[in-house]
């Protein structure tokens, strides 16, 4: 009797382990990763360039001098990390996207930025709009996403490299495919 209750916790908990590991939605994963960096790059192409903040230790050097210095404000580890803590609001505004010819799946923005001209609006006729669950899916991954790699982010956007894409998302997450298609739409 001993042995047939051992045996079964040990097939439950394997069972709950199993599906505790399985495995990421690679097109919604890969496509939460894209969102993060276009929402962030957005965002940053929005601060004035000329803005700047002081960073440094603020201790007094023995002539009595502070040493600090000026960064730009837009890609401050400050600045990332107050765009990071907001970046997954705006998953609401994105939708899985079908290719007609590829039949090639990834989410993409579908709603036009505020300061958009009326021109920004996509076909909605490949768009599958599946209700407030594919969103909040898409949010979650987000979330996960920014929890998982934030230092990663920060460190990529804070020296303003041109493939920061292609490095967190194919590299660094290892989420989407090089024999994907390249996602210039976001």
């Amino acid at each position: 009797m001993t042995s047939w209750i051992f045996q079964m916790t040990v097939m439950v908990l394997s069972t709950f382990i199993s599906s505790s590991h399985s495995k990421r939605d690679k097109v919604l994963y890969c496509s939460a990763c894209k969102a993060i960096l276009d929402e962030l790059n957005y965002s940053i192409s929005q601060v004035d360039p000329k803005k700047t903040i002081n960073v440094g230790s603020f201790r007094l050097n023995p002539d009595g001098t502070i040493t600090d210095k000026k960064v730009p404000f837009a890609r401050s580890e400050t600045h990332l990390s107050e765009l990071l803590d907001g970046v997954c609001n705006s998953m609401s505004d994105y939708a899985l996207y079908v290719d007609p010819d590829t039949q090639h799946r990834q989410y993409r923005r579908f709603a036009p930025r505020s300061s958009g001209s009326s021109e920004d609006f996509p076909d909605f006729k490949n768009f599958q709009f599946d209700g407030p669950e594919a969103s909040n899916n898409l949010k979650f991954a987000c979330e996960t996403l920014v929890e998982e790699l934030e230092d990663d982010i920060i460190s990529l956007l804070g020296q303003d490299e041109q493939n920061v894409q292609e490095e967190l998302c194919y590299r660094v997450s290892d989420y989407c495919e090089e024999n994907s298609q390249p996602n210039d739409e976001l």
